[in-house]
């Protein structure tokens, strides 16, 4: 599986089935980030191309790692935050201090 990031497609910030001709970020990578993921509803409901793709809170690669644009948390953590989310839980990012 993996996500399309490619706005020329139809499928542009959707899960897809590989292999897949437009750019895509694979969800299945040695370094087993995308193990578990949650995405989080940017630019989803309404998508717009060019907004912002592939927006997910994963499993870090360290205690912490950069991303582009995801959230990552360790497993531990990820599996915690998993555990408490209900139907209509709302995620809220703020920017590290």
């Amino acid at each position: 599986m993996g996500w399309c990031d490619d706005p020329s497609s139809k499928k542009y910030n959707q899960l897809v089935y590989l292999p897949f001709s437009y750019s895509h970020e694979k969800l299945f990578i040695k370094e087993n980030i995308y193990d578990i993921i949650l995405v989080l509803d940017y630019n989803m409901n309404p998508i717009e191309k060019n907004k912002g793709s592939a927006i997910f809170i994963h499993v870090a690669k360290r205690n912490y790692a950069k991303t582009r644009g995801c959230i990552a948390v360790n497993k531990y953590s990820l599996l915690k935050i998993i555990s408490q989310l209900k139907i209509k839980t709302k995620v809220k990012i703020f920017p590290q201090k």
